[in-house]
C-alpha cells in the first residue's frame, strides 16, 4: 500500500482486522485508505547545450594589416619626408629614421659605406643593394655587362621595385633603411624618378663621385661580374658628372676613407633633414 508523501500514516492493524485508533489520530477510517494524488511536479527543463562558434580554419588577420605568426605588422606606403626639428635643435640623423639613396658610379665606394653607415648607427637599420637583389635571378640573369637591353632593363626595373617595397616595409616597422644604386642624371624616369615612385618622397639621396683615377682602381680590386672595364668605368664616370648642379648633395671621398665618409654622410643628411633637397 502506498501514501502520499508527507499525509500522515493510519495506524497500524490489529491482529483479526480491527483497527485501533491512536491518540492524536482522530477520524481514523476503518478500512484501507487510498493513497492521497501526487501533487503535479513541473518538469525540470534541461539546460540548453552550449552554442559553440564555428572556429575558422584560419585566425582572422585585422584588414590593412599583414601578420607573421601572432605578430601584426603595418602595412608599407609612401615614405614620407622626415620632419625637421626645432630650429634650435641641430638634427641627428644617427637617430632618425631615414631612407637614404646613395648614388654613384661603379667602384665609388657605395656598398661599402652604405654597409658601415647602416651597421654604426644608433636605431635599427638595413642596407638593400640594387646589385645584390639583381643577383637574386639566378638561371637567366641579364647581366649589362653583355649588353644594356629590353632583358636587362626589365631585371634592373623589377629589381628597383623590390628595393622599393622592402624599403616602405622597413620604414613602416620602424627600421631606416639605406639603399645603393649607379644611377645616371640623364635619365630621370629610369633612374631618380623611379627610386621616387618605389619609396616615396621621403628619399634623401646623396651621391658619392670621387676621381675617376680612384674609381679604376677600386674597379680593379674588383672580381666577377661586379668588375667592368676601364672603358666602360669611364664612360659611367662621365656620366656621372652630370650630377654636378643637380640641386643633390655630392661627397667627394677621394681622400676620405670608409669611416670618414659615413661621417660625412651623416653631416650631409642632418642638412638634408633640415631642408631637404629639391629633386
Amino acid at each position: 500500500m502506498q501514501h502520499a508523501v508527507g499525509s500522515p500514516l493510519p495506524p497500524p492493524h490489529q491482529p483479526g482486522g480491527a483497527s485501533q485508533q491512536q491518540p492524536g489520530y482522530l477520524g481514523a477510517p476503518s478500512g484501507p485508505v487510498p493513497p492521497a494524488p501526487r501533487p503535479a511536479v513541473p518538469p525540470v527543463p534541461h539546460p540548453p547545450a552550449p552554442q559553440h562558434a564555428p572556429v575558422p580554419s584560419h585566425a582572422p588577420v585585422p584588414q590593412g594589416t599583414d601578420t607573421t605568426g601572432h605578430v601584426p605588422l603595418p602595412p608599407g606606403g609612401p615614405v614620407p619626408m622626415p620632419s625637421a626639428p626645432p630650429a634650435p635643435t641641430v638634427p641627428d640623423p644617427a637617430a632618425t629614421t631615414l631612407a637614404v639613396l646613395l648614388i654613384g658610379p661603379a667602384g665609388a665606394g657605395k656598398t661599402s659605406v652604405a654597409k658601415f653607415w647602416a651597421d654604426h648607427r644608433r636605431v635599427p637599420t638595413a642596407h638593400v643593394s640594387l646589385d645584390d637583389v639583381r643577383e637574386w635571378v639566378r638561371s637567366g640573369f641579364a647581366d649589362p655587362q653583355s649588353g644594356w637591353n629590353d632583358h636587362s632593363e626589365a631585371q634592373y626595373r623589377l629589381a628597383r621595385r623590390t628595393c622599393g617595397f622592402a624599403a616602405r616595409n622597413f620604414l613602416a616597422n620602424g627600421i631606416s633603411c639605406i639603399l645603393d644604386d649607379a644611377i645616371f642624371p640623364d635619365r630621370p624616369a629610369v633612374g631618380l624618378g623611379g627610386w621616387k615612385r618605389h619609396v616615396g618622397p621621403g628619399l634623401l639621396p646623396v651621391v658619392l663621385l670621387p676621381g675617376l683615377e680612384v674609381v679604376l682602381e677600386r674597379n680593379a680590386a674588383r672580381s666577377g661580374n661586379r668588375r667592368l672595364t676601364d672603358e666602360e668605368v669611364a664612360r659611367i664616370h662621365g656620366r656621372m658628372a652630370g650630377w654636378y648642379g643637380s640641386g643633390l648633395p655630392i661627397i667627394d671621398n677621394s681622400q676620405l676613407d670608409v669611416p670618414t665618409t659615413a661621417r660625412v654622410l651623416d653631416d650631409v643628411l642632418a642638412r638634408a633633414i633640415a631642408s631637404p633637397p629639391k629633386w
